[in-house]
């Protein structure tokens, strides 16, 4: 490697993944480990915070030392530590804070907090090279959904968000009711695909003129007509009313960023955050993009779900740009985009 070459160790845990991965120059992932929970919390309906902390604890060092030796690298070779912070799970998140602060105390390698927002954003990255800011970003996942201006590498402002249940959360809530169980957002796709996407009607919140989202509606909406299917004796058809229920959510999404194309005039368009995988939003922006002319991105699926790859891109361009933590750094799991 030259003396130009940057090359950071990223550390993921905000969640259900204990992750780890080394990048180089904020683009070259050169090792990608993640060790997932999924299959262990599928048997709870969901994520209960204190199993993934202990599981976290068990897979984080070897997550580390599996990435520097895939890496080809030592900690000597790296020239910084990135771990989310937030937001997330507090007690998950201060495992990998924890894990970050002691290889930065023993190496006296410099420490950057990654914003786990700024992280899923920074997935983009890694699969385009030709991409740079300035561009929206539509932030989806099942705790965040947010329309972001990204200014720089490093300055981004929020132009519309989620009042209430996020496009993920609203999608799991809908899988659990009808059966699908968790992780809800994949079973929900693969439940949906060949369904007829206007077989259901739902009704949601207009929020006027602004960017801002309000997905309660739709899935009360939902609700409501699973009940009454279900009190009549009849079955609900899974395939079509998973189609139906993600093609309007998809279609929400998509006309909330063509109008904020229409108000800051800038046509370079990004998806990022977990829900980003979804077949149904990746169409409802394709055709969008072809619609109105926009430049699009959307990562590859391994880049969508939470990885160490995104933090270690997101804390090259705080590194370089002269931003480092102490070790006096704490979780902040209610964390927002743009801080």
């Amino acid at each position: 490697m030259s003396d130009k070459d940057v090359i950071i160790l990223g550390i993921e845990s905000s969640c259900d993944e204990t992750a780890a991965s080394v990048v180089k120059n904020g683009r070259i992932i050169m090792s990608d480990i993640i060790a997932s929970q999924a299959d262990f919390h599928e048997q709870y309906g969901g994520v209960v915070p204190e199993l993934a902390s202990r599981m976290h604890v068990d897979a984080i060092y070897p997550c580390i030392d599996s990435a520097l030796k895939e890496a080809g690298v030592t900690l000597d070779d790296i020239d910084a530590v990135a771990v989310t912070y937030g937001p997330g799970l507090v007690g998950a998140l201060l495992v990998g804070l924890s894990a970050a602060k002691g290889l930065c105390a023993v190496s006296g390698k410099p420490l950057v907090g990654v914003n786990h927002l700024h992280g899923h954003i920074c997935a983009n990255y890694l699969c385009f090279p030709e991409l740079e800011p300035e561009f929206l970003c539509l932030c989806v996942s099942g705790g965040n959904t947010q329309i972001i201006h990204v200014k720089s590498y490093q300055e981004m402002e929020i132009l519309g968000k989620t009042r209430d249940d996020a496009a993920g959360e609203a999608i799991d809530k809908i899988a659990r009711v009808i059966g699908l169980g968790y992780p809800g957002g994949p079973k929900m796709d693969k439940a949906g695909q060949g369904g007829d996407v206007h077989a259901y009607e739902f009704a949601f919140n207009h929020m006027g003129d602004t960017l801002d989202f309000s997905f309660s509606g739709i899935k009360t909406s939902a609700l409501n007509q699973i009940n009454k299917i279900r009190q009549k004796g009849e079955e609900i058809d899974i395939c079509n009313f998973a189609a139906s229920y993600q093609h309007h959510i998809a279609h929400i999404l998509a006309d909330h960023m063509v109008k904020a194309v229409e108000k800051t005039g800038i046509k370079t368009v990004c998806l990022a955050g977990g829900v980003s995988a979804n077949t149904f939003l990746r169409k409802a922006f394709d055709e969008a993009s072809i619609k109105h002319d926009l430049r699009l991105y959307y990562p590859k699926l391994r880049l969508c779900t939470d990885n160490a790859a995104m933090i270690a891109s997101a804390g090259y361009y705080e590194f370089i740009g002269g931003r480092t933590d102490d070790l006096a750094l704490n979780a902040a799991p209610s964390l927002k985009a743009g801080r």
